[in-house]
């Protein structure tokens, strides 16, 4: 069956400019970017129906690694197969890849001047708000009922206060909704990952519609296929880190092998991702300052694509700082690119090889009762990370003491630093009382660092 049988009316040529419009117009996170697609792809074009839609994201919410990226991946691959899904997800982190570049050489050369560096202290206060509405956002729709609830508070204190392997809090967290779902579906009941808006139109979509004609071949499963691409896929990510490795590249492997490992072991979407790479980057590999890591998360915030292409930013601070003998500029190019690459040819990967089984799963109550249950708890894990940012924010030291098995995160009251309390409970109040966007909120505390550079000194 050709494409034009099988796919419907749409053109790659018309689908390319409408990924590029998406992309553009990608801020305000997984929620945000989720939502553009739905009402973009769903309610204007009309490609693909509302319970395809959902079900794809139902299993994005599965996947490690960021959830709106691969379901830009997942419908261009459904529109117009793998070529399809390679341009989609290429366009979704491409105008972020380039904006992140610029930002990331503009801190590494400026950051330590004056007013650059109190323009960043700004980002970094409003960096808290914007996680702290996420909470909320994601949690009014996740945390539909008391074991919603329930398994959030547990996902949180088991990060917080003991520690667990973020993989083992995700795993746990399908298990209760699989065995929950046994038990008492009413329990679990799905809350459609991020959610979507109503309003689709009757009219069949053109994906749908022609599904409904002909299931075409590159979404019935295929051993052949899945080996090849398995294989191919496989070589392409994780080639460069295996040269990088035999070449004894030093920096570059070590960024190369832990984006590598992250995108395979960080499930729950953007903000998890964010949780476990903030802590790896900071305290294991010491890339990063605690406060630079917001500023990292502050440009990811204010530039288009996925939140998780601040990867980028600390692959190029990396190797900025280790350069060996290339110069800072191309070493840091080089680091962020490679940890782009490690973080998100996976994506890609995952789709084409588990879209087909995935489609004829449309309407099973069991893996939406696991994603409901992982919904629930990446609220305890973006919580875990507000409250690590707050701290590491607010003052100037944070000591980690254990006692038995409990991990405690326990501030040095003298170090509080006044300004960047005040100016994150500002940004807060902007944004939760008077309903500020996210992108003025942080324009607007930015300028505020940079005021009181100049009025009072250097916060």
């Amino acid at each position: 069956m050709s494409e034009k049988q099988s796919a419907h009316s749409v053109s790659f040529r018309e689908a390319a400019w409408t990924w590029a419009r998406i992309a553009a117009l990608s801020f305000g996170g997984p929620a945000g970017q989720i939502a553009v697609m739905h009402r973009i792809l769903v309610e204007e074009k009309n490609w693909i129906g509302e319970e395809r839609f959902l079900h794809a994201l139902n299993y994005c919410m599965l996947l490690p690694g960021p959830e709106a990226h691969q379901l830009a991946v997942y419908i261009g691959w459904l529109l117009h197969r793998i070529r399809g899904g390679i341009v989609s997800g290429t366009l979704f982190v491409l105008p972020g890849l380039i904006a992140l570049g610029v930002l990331s050489w503009v801190y590494a050369a400026f950051g330590s001047v004056g007013p650059v560096q109190a323009l960043f202290f700004g980002l970094k206060a409003a960096v808290l708000a914007v996680v702290m509405e996420a909470i909320v956002r994601v949690g009014r729709r996740a945390l539909k009922t008391s074991a919603h609830r329930a398994i959030a508070a547990l996902a949180f204190v088991a990060l917080f206060f003991f520690a667990v392997p973020f993989p083992l809090v995700i795993l746990g967290a399908a298990l209760i909704g699989f065995a929950g779902n046994r038990i008492n579906p009413a329990w679990f009941a799905s809350t459609a990952g991020h959610g979507a808006a109503a309003g689709t139109t009757h009219v069949p979509a053109a994906i749908d519609a022609a599904f409904a004609r002909q299931i075409p071949a590159h979404v019935r499963p295929s051993l052949p296929r899945f080996a090849m691409i398995a294989v191919i896929g496989g070589t392409v990510w994780l080639g460069p880190v295996a040269a990088l490795y035999a070449a004894h590249a030093g920096v570059f492997a070590t960024i190369g092998a832990f984006n590598a490992k992250m995108a395979v072991v960080t499930f729950g979407g953007a903000y998890a991702v964010l949780a476990y790479m903030a802590q790896q980057a900071v305290e294991h590999f010491h890339w990063l300052k605690p406060s630079e890591m917001l500023v990292g998360l502050g440009f990811a915030e204010t530039t288009p694509g996925p939140l998780i292409s601040v990867v980028e930013f600390v692959g190029f601070m990396a190797a900025w700082r280790a350069p060996g003998v290339l110069s800072p500029t191309l070493a840091g190019v080089l680091g962020g690119g490679l940890a782009m690459w490690t973080t998100f040819v996976p994506s890609f990967l995952w789709i084409f090889l588990g879209g087909p089984y995935v489609e004829a799963l449309i309407g099973n109550k069991t893996l939406n009762a696991a994603l409901s249950a992982i919904t629930a708890a990446v609220v305890g894990v973006i919580l875990n990370l507000a409250v690590w940012l707050s701290l590491h924010t607010i003052f100037g030291r944070v000591d980690i003491l254990h006692a038995g098995v409990l991990v405690l995160n326990v501030p040095a009251i003298a170090t509080v630093s006044w300004p960047a309390l005040l100016l994150s409970l500002a940004a807060v109040v902007a944004m939760f009382r008077f309903k500020v966007g996210m992108i003025a909120t942080l324009l607007a505390c930015s300028a505020a660092g940079v005021a009181y550079y100049f009025l009072i000194g250097a916060p």
